[in-house]
């Protein structure tokens, strides 16, 4: 029998387990991903035991999956001494789609596949995605304030009209980014009656179906970023861009927050060139106290603390997904694999 020091229960706010045998599998960083509201039961019937760190610095990486098989972290960065000394490693799975955390030259060159999950978030987002759509549109933080502070029992009517309602239906989305995440918002819009289009790669002709990525930019009443975060995205919204949008129109950002320059977007904002903006990620991620966003944001900007993807629902399929690749790895089926040569062409 193996003795277990630790409550027997599955996950909960339980995040260090010690254990009288070696560890077959460590989550670096299992407080980015649960409140104590998942299941880990799926987790625990691909590989166990576990061991759950609420989370790890820089410096305490290497000692704690020196032992381990199977690795999992979300953004804990796993690097070249970490895997080189983890003797026993066979899998790296990020508790994430993107995987920019984990040096893959690395880990092939230790012949340690990596994988990640996917899809896991797409209703999360979406629905976070027009939440913001519709409080800029109809205001609501502003509504929301006025009744707070008592401005609508003070009103002479019924409804008092001092923030403008726009309604989406008739309005133009335009999308930047066109694969899962993209899709779906472009259904939904639909639904609310919007046009939409779909914005090519900059610089590049128009395919079928799709629209030149300043035309985009210019017949849009909204735009919303679905792309990753890459070289050749770096900032891939900034002063030029943002000039070519309607006075009237607004950006918003699920997606990585290195895609706009931020400053720009700033004196955008506060110069009225465009009408607004909701961002849930920023560039420096947790802010510092003096980030230059927080400090300085405007009315006309919404901030929510890159929470869109968190849904209960979602994080529960994410871990679910985690323990899919760690079985299916084990049992010689696909699982998410990727490679150092597939992230070269992102």
């Amino acid at each position: 029998m193996i003795r277990r020091d630790r409550p027997s229960i599955a996950c909960g706010m339980i995040f260090y387990h010690n254990w009288s045998i070696e560890m077959r599998a460590v989550f670096l960083d299992f407080g980015s991903v649960t409140r104590g509201d998942m299941s880990c039961v799926a987790l625990e019937q691909a590989i166990s035991p576990w061991q759950y760190y609420h989370d790890s610095s820089e410096s305490e990486v290497l000692e704690r999956i020196r032992e381990a098989e199977v690795i999992v972290s979300n953004k804990v960065f796993i690097d070249h001494p970490a895997i080189a000394g983890a003797k026993h490693l066979k899998l790296i799975c990020v508790a994430a789609t993107g995987y920019n955390n984990v040096d893959l030259a690395a880990a092939d060159e230790c012949n340690i596949p990596v994988c990640n999950v996917r899809g896991y978030a797409t209703s999360s987002v979406v629905q976070h995605v027009f939440m913001l759509m519709l409080n800029l549109a109809r205001h609501f933080v502003d509504y929301h304030a006025l009744v707070k502070r008592g401005g609508w029992q003070a009103s002479r009517f019924f409804c008092p009209l001092d923030f403008d309602i726009q309604e989406l239906s008739g309005k133009t989305l335009g999308i930047i980014g066109y694969g899962d995440l993209g899709h779906a918002v472009a259904n939904v819009a639909q639904a609310f009656g919007m046009q939409v289009l779909i914005a090519e790669h900059k610089g590049k002709p128009p395919r079928p179906g799709r629209a030149a990525f300043d035309e985009v930019l210019q017949q849009s009443d909204f735009i919303t970023l679905h792309c990753p975060l890459s070289r050749e995205t770096q900032h891939l919204i900034s002063g030029m861009e943002l000039e070519l949008m309607k006075p009237s129109a607004y950006l918003i950002n699920t997606s990585r927050g290195g895609l706009i320059n931020e400053t720009d977007l700033l004196q955008s904002l506060s110069q009225g060139q465009i009408a607004g903006a909701a961002i849930d990620v920023i560039q420096e991620e947790p802010p510092s106290m003096d980030n230059l966003i927080l400090r300085q944001r405007p009315d006309n900007l919404i901030v929510t603390p890159h929470v869109a993807w968190a849904s209960r629902e979602s994080r529960q399929r994410l871990l679910d997904q985690l323990a899919d690749n760690i079985e299916n790895f084990f049992q010689h089926k696909p699982f998410n694999q990727i490679t150092s040569a597939a992230s070269k062409t992102k």
